[in-house]
């Protein structure tokens, strides 16, 4: 179940709902499987998934789903706290998502008997990303379509990058991209100099102590770029995908010593984009389908 030449997904999971987006939880939570969640049109789905590339003894991927969230309304993005634990008695499980009610809901569970969500509301607006303090996970930060921000790098639509700092509740530094539409842009976490983004057809990189002009850009969707996502073990390494539309999404995976795309993979409708917590690993979610991308370091 290797990648093969036709570029088709190296793994796949079949899904019980349509699947808007799909995260793996980014914090150790203690547990040798990797948590994954997806939301579909009325649910959220958390699973674990184990991969042949790091336990020998499984062919391909070893996928179970842990416990089923009703919604009620379609899921648009989920960010993990870290203080998810599977090593606790008991485990805790606790996410919050965005929806196209303009609503935040924050999840929590012990995969037994305690299932408990609070809405949270103030947007007035679509809500385009969120995300939680990584450190204690006490906050959330979201951004929307209403202008309002609470977090520190804000990406805007009409192309300009901007950070924030929380205390002087004032922007102290800012990126442009001098393209517009603005679509995705991601910090790296293995080099928190560089900051990511994709705008009209491009992806683009700064590096943030020597200009707030792209360092490198390169036109790679012809479709128009949609999301941009670091890896989480190679501050070289990324991936993008294109707009779902007439044509197939493409899925590309980029490393910054290649002029060309690493790895190119197409998806029929494809949406959201997650890089494994520890292996050269992308999800990314389809119809009823969630699809993995391997490749190499």
């Amino acid at each position: 179940m290797k990648q093969d030449a036709t570029r088709n997904a190296a793994y796949t999971v079949d899904c019980e709902d349509y699947v808007h987006v799909v995260e793996f939880n980014p914090f150790e939570s203690g547990d040798s499987g990797n948590l994954i969640a997806y939301g579909g049109n009325n649910f959220v789905f958390i699973g674990t998934c184990t991969f042949q590339e790091e336990e020998a003894d499984i062919e391909g991927i070893q996928y179970k789903t842990l416990r089923t969230f009703h919604h009620g309304v379609r899921v648009d993005g989920i960010a993990w706290s870290p203080e998810t634990r599977l090593d606790s008695l008991p485990p805790v499980i606790k996410f919050c998502t965005s929806a196209a009610d303009m609503k935040i809901r924050l999840f929590t569970s012990d995969l037994q008997d305690k299932n408990e969500y609070k809405v949270l509301e103030g947007h007035s607006d679509f809500i385009n990303g969120l995300v939680f303090d990584p450190k204690e996970g006490q906050e959330i930060a979201s951004v929307s379509d209403d202008h309002t921000c609470r977090y520190l790098m804000v990406a805007e639509k009409n192309g300009t990058i901007r950070f924030y700092d929380l205390l002087a509740q004032q922007a102290i530094l800012s990126l442009e991209s001098e393209q517009m539409p603005l679509m995705s842009a991601h910090w790296c976490l293995k080099n928190t100099f560089k900051v990511g983004a994709v705008a009209g057809n491009d992806w683009l990189i700064w590096d943030i102590t020597r200009s707030s002009y792209p360092q490198d850009k390169r036109p790679v969707h012809m479709d128009r770029a949609c999301l941009f996502r670091w890896s989480t073990i190679n501050e070289n390494l990324f991936a993008t995908t294109g707009y779902p539309g007439k044509m197939t999404s493409q899925f590309q995976i980029h490393h910054l010593g290649h002029p060309q795309p690493i790895l190119t993979g197409s998806v029929a409708v494809g949406s959201g984009l997650s890089w494994h917590r520890t292996l050269p690993l992308c999800a990314i979610g389809s119809d009823h389908k969630l699809l993995f991308w391997v490749t190499e370091m």
